[in-house]
């Protein structure tokens, strides 16, 4: 007995010695200026502080610290970092016309109004407002003469452009002033149909987000447009779904690493169910793979699996989801981004190599969210060019509609300019999304579900009303 009680007291020596033998981060120089902080795990390894400033300001020079090895990355400075006013890019880019009132900064609420100089014709929203996520409301005004074979293509706020001729295979290209990241496309040709390739370029902030409102609207409508691709109108004006035969695959990528808690766990389970409940109301049967992946790759069901399963597979795979548990994953977990597309590739090589003629018939739609940080694995974008050459096939410009890339980037350290090569860039749509936190991305599905929910119920309607 008293040799088990000699072990017992060795043993919680040992382990209290373990636990205190963790490094631990100082506590002093630490606060913000105007704003507080949060620690995810007190000062222990692996812990992430977070800065947090009131509505319409953000914390500067560092959004976060994160505790490694007894020390603090980025290490705090003398200088005491502070919540500073957000601001909107610089409008003041208008060619041939006027910015009123011509201010050097613009905080949120500043109004601004644009008008043309004689023999310019306007368009875009001649009145802006400074919004407290740090863009402008409306679009993008442009004073042109429409002289030239596509429209004059404008240039975004805080941006500048080379490039003043638009006819045909003339390129303009943007950049943006300062510390600003450009999203969207940077080089854009007039096409012969009159319009410009690619995606019209904004000017991010490192503080800039996209509100779940417009999130959700744009999100909705460039899925409404990809979803619908397979049908026809008939000669009364109505919709015909053209026989689909699982021509559509959504993959879902989770990025489930950045010591991601576990109520943010259950959230993202939600947030894909949500995605997947939405995608019903389109009335389309698309084959799913969805994975969640940090160091490795866990697959809940892959396209070849979720083709072989019976009619309920829809239920099923929302019952997996649920039995997918969060297993307390240790401190820090590394995110290997190349390998969940890896993984993706690899589903899209074992169809090609089944059916190469379903295969080139078949739309491919990629939604994942990350913050686009990558510690492992090396850097994804080399998966994504395959990606989109096994689907484009060498035929970019006929085959462009048959992929969606979409990243939704949560979190405070969102790589903006990494991702944006990623995704896919279309026309009068997006397909990078910047929300602040997973409550942002719920918030974004929530108004997605409330509208599509009406949407299916006009239809119905439609349908009684043609029978």
């Amino acid at each position: 007995e008293d040799l088990g009680r000699c072990l017992l007291w060795i043993l919680l020596a040992y382990f209290f010695a373990g636990v205190s033998s963790l490094p631990q981060c100082s506590e002093s120089n630490l606060t913000i200026s105007g704003g507080d902080f949060t620690l995810s795990k007190m000062y222990i390894d692996g812990s992430i502080l977070r800065y947090h400033c009131p509505e319409g300001y953000y914390p500067h020079p560092v959004k976060l610290r994160q505790c490694y090895r007894g020390r603090w990355d980025p290490a705090p400075t003398r200088k005491q970092p502070e919540c500073k006013r957000v601001t909107c890019p610089n409008p003041n880019v208008l060619n041939n016309g006027i910015v009123d009132p011509y201010k050097r900064i613009y905080y949120i609420n500043d109004t601004i109004t644009f008008r043309c100089h004689s023999d310019y014709t306007f368009r875009g929203s001649s009145t802006r407002v400074c919004q407290a996520n740090g863009k402008w409301s409306g679009g993008t005004p442009v004073c042109s003469r429409n002289s030239d074979h596509c429209p004059d293509p404008g240039i975004p706020p805080g941006a500048r452009r080379t490039g003043h001729i638009f006819n045909i295979d003339d390129a303009v290209t943007y950049r943006c002033h300062n510390n600003l990241k450009l999203l969207g496309s940077k080089v854009r040709v007039c096409q012969d149909d009159g319009q410009w390739s690619g995606q019209e370029p904004e000017c991010y902030a490192d503080f800039t987000y996209d509100t779940p409102e417009e999130v959700a609207e744009a999100f909705s409508s460039s899925l409404q447009t990809t979803l619908t691709m397979n049908e026809e109108t008939d000669k009364e004006g109505k919709r015909i779904k053209l026989e689909q035969g699982g021509k559509l695959n959504i993959y879902i990528a989770l990025d489930a690493s950045d010591s991601i808690e576990e109520e943010d766990f259950n959230k993202a389970k939600n947030i894909i169910k949500q995605l997947i409940i939405k995608i019903r109301y389109y009335q389309v049967s698309p084959n799913y793979e969805i994975i969640i992946f940090a160091t490795k790759v866990e697959t809940i069901i892959s396209i070849a699996n979720y083709k072989q399963r019976d009619d309920k597979k829809l239920d099923t795979i929302l019952q997996d989801l649920d039995n997918y548990k969060f297993d307390g994953k240790p401190l820090v977990i590394m995110s290997n981004i190349a390998n969940a597309f890896g993984t993706i590739l690899g589903s899209m090589h074992f169809e090609k190599a089944k059916d190469q003629e379903a295969f080139n018939e078949t739309h491919h739609v990629i939604i994942m969210f990350s913050d686009g940080v990558y510690n492992e694995g090396g850097n994804p974008s080399k998966n994504v060019k395959e990606i989109k050459q096994i689907v484009y096939n060498g035929q970019v410009e006929k085959r462009d509609e048959y992929l969606d890339l979409y990243v939704f980037g949560v979190g405070d350290d969102v790589q903006r300019e990494d991702i944006d090569d990623w995704v896919t860039k279309k026309r009068d749509e997006k397909h990078f999304f910047l929300l602040q936190d997973m409550e942002n991305v719920e918030e974004t599905f929530d108004q997605m579900i409330g509208t599509s929910v009406l949407l299916s119920v006009v239809e119905l309607t439609q349908l009684l009303h043609h029978h």
